[in-house]
């Protein structure tokens, strides 16, 4: 059976804020075999309002959005089979997939966004784009 190598990294973006964010991905290398669970752990530290994202990197190839939370329900679907639970009790962002595949060897990041209060002083949110 193959395995399927991953590598975790953190991003942090900073719109606008005023307290510390922070984000932490716990497992920093992990292989899983084709065909089981895959689950990777993300940790945030923030108080206010945040979009959270998964991004994936392929080799040689550049950052993807796999998926992103911006509010609403808690679980996120995303592209290739991949899904995620906000939990904002827990301050995480975990992804996850059913039956892991070789293809999906990679580097991924999970990355936080804090975003503008509508009362602050004439600032206005752009809609979300895909990047």
């Amino acid at each position: 059976m193959l395995s399927v190598t991953l590598l975790l990294l953190g991003m942090l973006f900073t719109a606008r804020g005023t307290g510390a964010q922070l984000v932490t991905q716990p497992d920093g290398h992990i292989s899983v075999s084709e065909g089981n669970h895959l689950e990777l752990r993300c940790n945030y530290s923030y108080g206010g309002s945040i979009n959270l994202f998964w991004y994936v990197q392929y080799p040689s190839q550049g950052l993807q959005v796999l998926l992103k939370y911006l509010s609403g329900t808690t679980w996120v679907k995303g592209i290739k089979g991949f899904e995620a639970e906000f939990k904002k009790d827990e301050n995480s962002f975990h992804l996850m997939k059913a039956s892991a595949h070789w293809s999906d060897s990679a580097k991924y990041f999970c990355a936080l966004c804090d975003t503008v209060p509508e009362s602050a002083g004439g600032a206005e949110q752009k809609p979300s784009q895909t990047l």
